[in-house]
């Protein structure tokens, strides 16, 4: 296992999602990638790692050509295994998604694959997280394009130490999308809701569901942007201090 690379591409989708597949054509045009994915959906997994069990790794080979691996954990151990053990040297850049739906407000800290993206800039690795502000009908092909070339700037030029993006694109027309805006997370969060039903036994039980709100009113927020048809960047990292509460605990 010891192909040198550029870039690790990750998801939460899962290995044959379409997100991932759509921005992998898009990076190999300029770039060696690999596929490091979940075998399975792993959505909203968030920054969970594997302890209980093994983590196994396929090699795919689709149309006589190596892609990538498949693996049955979580976006983070994706990103583990493949900056400790799959090959001989650290990738210069991780890229996870395409994502289907939105990582905005909140929501970010549930995703799969924004961790993935988080996860590798503690491996001290640059990183970018994309997703697709929809869940009907999605057409991934701008949305990757504009990954991969946020990517290719990213490998060129690196970004500060411990910080990845966390970019979301609006599920507009590429003639309506108005530019791009570098924001904030918002406050927006989902409202939850569980649908209770029954089974054939006589058991209740809960399926979880709920609908994205979004309330910004602060124009800097990643919410607000992409509700009005903006591309948002915001740079995120793993520290989790709030320093402006440390004086006055």
């Amino acid at each position: 296992m010891g192909l040198f690379f550029m870039i690790v591409l990750c998801n939460d989708d899962g290995f044959n999602a379409d997100g991932i597949r759509s921005i992998y054509k898009e990076l190999a045009k300029f770039t060696e990638v690999v596929i490091v994915a979940p075998e399975t959906e792993q959505s909203a997994m968030g920054h969970a790692i594997t302890l209980t069990q093994p983590l196994k790794v396929r090699k795919v080979i689709e149309n006589r050509k190596f892609i990538g691996y498949a693996v049955n954990g979580t976006p983070a151990d994706c990103i583990k295994i493949a900056t400790t053990v799959l090959f001989e040297q650290p990738p210069a850049v991780v890229v996870s998604g395409v994502n289907q739906g939105g990582n905005l407000g909140t929501c970010a800290i549930y995703s799969g694959t924004v961790s993935a993206a988080t996860e590798a800039t503690i491996e001290g690795i640059p990183a970018i997280a994309v997703s697709l502000n929809t869940f009907d009908n999605p057409d991934f092909e701008f949305a990757a394009e504009f990954g991969a070339k946020l990517a290719k700037i990213v490998l060129k030029k690196g970004l500060p130490d411990g910080v990845a993006l966390n970019v979301n694109i609006p599920a507009a027309p590429h003639s309506e999308i108005k530019g791009v805006s570098i924001t904030r997370q918002g406050k927006s969060r989902v409202i939850e809701t569980f649908d209770k039903r029954v089974d054939p036994r006589k058991n209740t039980y809960y399926w979880y569901t709920g609908e994205m709100r979004v309330d910004e009113v602060d124009e800097e927020a990643d919410c607000f942007q992409v509700s009005n048809d903006y591309i948002s960047i915001t740079p995120i990292h793993f520290d989790l201090t709030s320093y402006k509460a440390m004086d006055e605990l």
